[in-house]
């Protein structure tokens, strides 16, 4: 029955897996609530009854993030129902999610990621080369964990890596020296690993999965860092404010992280706050005086 909406989220809105999953769970609860299994009782369902499932949800604790996406999810089933001729009527747009709190994304002090320290934590064996190049790879391009995952051999080059980000939508990210010098010592050590196309790899030569990516990057962070939270994400927020610190551009920073507009990259520059902050302090004349 709903094989041609998952269709039209991977093939014409160029969703990726995870989130075509994601739809299709939200979907699922939808319908067992409203307790309907065929498209066409979709279509009588008014903006008061959905009104009454965001309520249910409120009331089995559920945040207000996790209902606004839900919602969202049935935005978009609707749009497709009108794209189909299922129906000519659309409950969402009298339907407002709830307003959700703008957490502050959590990043690394310079300081703690400094090389000389960060170089103390790997080996120089296949292993350490590339958990190095991991953490690297996030920290010093921003990419995200699905998309480090999916990095080919032939995208990494000597001065850029090509990523497939959201709605496969590919990218170039300039790398620095030092970066390509790691790389070009950790190729001869995989290449005696895997012969797949997979730029990185486990132990056994296999593909990487998040798990594993994410274990890794927790537990480094957790020796680099004081951090109550610690993922492949932190080291990409930490990647952006971090350029923005050190006089990068939105609209740059935008293209290199891959984002659809610049309101999500503008909050990295609430994080920026503490440099604008000692920059005011060193400039202006009457900061300092008591």
């Amino acid at each position: 029955m709903l094989s041609g909406f998952y269709n039209y989220l991977r093939f014409e809105r160029r969703f990726s897996e995870h989130t075509v999953k994601a739809y299709s769970s939200d979907l699922s609860q939808f319908m067992k609530f409203a307790e309907i299994q065929t498209c066409s009782e979709f279509v009588p369902l008014s903006a008061s009854f959905i009104r009454g499932w965001i309520v249910h949800l409120m009331e089995n604790s559920q945040s207000n993030k996790s209902i606004n996406r839900k919602l969202a999810t049935l935005r978009t089933f609707y749009t497709w129902l009108r794209k189909e001729g299922l129906t000519e009527e659309n409950p969402m747009l009298k339907i407002s999610g709830p307003k959700t709190e703008k957490r502050l994304p959590t990043f690394a002090k310079e300081q703690d990621l400094e090389s000389q320290k960060t170089a103390l934590v790997f080996g120089n064996n296949f292993q350490g080369l590339r958990d190095e190049l991991i953490f690297e790879f996030f920290y010093q391009t921003g990419v995200r964990l699905s998309e480090l995952i999916q990095l080919k051999r032939d995208d990494v080059t000597q001065q850029t890596i090509k990523v497939l980000g959201k709605r496969n939508k590919e990218r170039l990210i300039p790398i620095s020296p030092t970066l390509h010098q790691k790389i070009m010592l950790y190729l001869p050590l995989r290449e005696n690993i895997s012969k797949t196309n997979r730029f990185f790899t486990l132990d056994n030569g296999k593909e990487l999965y998040p798990a594993f990516v994410y274990r890794k990057i927790h537990a480094l962070l957790g020796a680099l860092t004081h951090l109550d939270k610690r993922s492949p994400h932190v080291l990409r927020h930490t990647f952006a404010t971090h350029m923005l610190n050190h006089g990068a551009g939105l609209e740059t920073l935008k293209e290199l992280l891959g984002h659809a507009s610049l309101a999500a990259t503008q909050v990295y520059t609430h994080n920026s706050f503490a440099q604008l902050t000692k920059a005011y302090n060193a400039a202006h004349p009457r900061s300092n005086q008591k």
